[in-house]
């Protein structure tokens, strides 16, 4: 079985933004030599998410503003208990369960093996910084 570990950083100015990691991935699954197996991308952070979807801007625009409505941001104490600890992001933990950690992508023929539309996509809830995404490819 071949295996490749590869960790991905990015540092987005935004505090939430949405990156098509798509190409990224691909690359890799190429570097790997993996021609029938499986992909994992994972978030590293808990204010990040790793999703799949389509790449529509109108969609993301949605996806922010549904998110907010769900979590709005408020550095205040008041709203979360969790920023009562000298953290102002815990609305960017709440939009990350939201959204989710990882995917698994099926690689076949040394593809990633998606449906119609689908691309993996990078979201950041609490940007700014550096944070990891770890892509993880084994098989044949």
């Amino acid at each position: 079985m071949k295996s490749l570990t590869r960790h991905l950083t990015f540092t987005i100015p935004e505090r939430m933004a949405f990156l098509n990691i798509t190409p990224e991935v691909e690359r890799l699954v190429a570097e790997s030599g993996v021609k029938e197996g499986l992909c994992l991308v994972n978030a590293m952070h808990i204010t990040a998410s790793v999703f799949i979807n389509d790449d529509e801007p109108g969609l993301h625009k949605d996806y922010k503003v549904w998110l907010e409505g769900l979590a709005p941001f408020d550095p205040s104490p008041q709203r979360y208990a969790h920023n009562r600890t000298g953290e102002d992001n815990a609305d960017a933990h709440l939009k990350r369960q939201i959204m989710g950690r990882e995917v698994v992508v099926a690689i076949t023929n040394g593809k990633l093996d998606f449906g119609p539309w689908e691309q993996i996509f990078y979201g950041e809830f609490d940007g700014r910084r550096p944070k990891r995404v770890l892509v993880k490819v084994i098989g044949e």
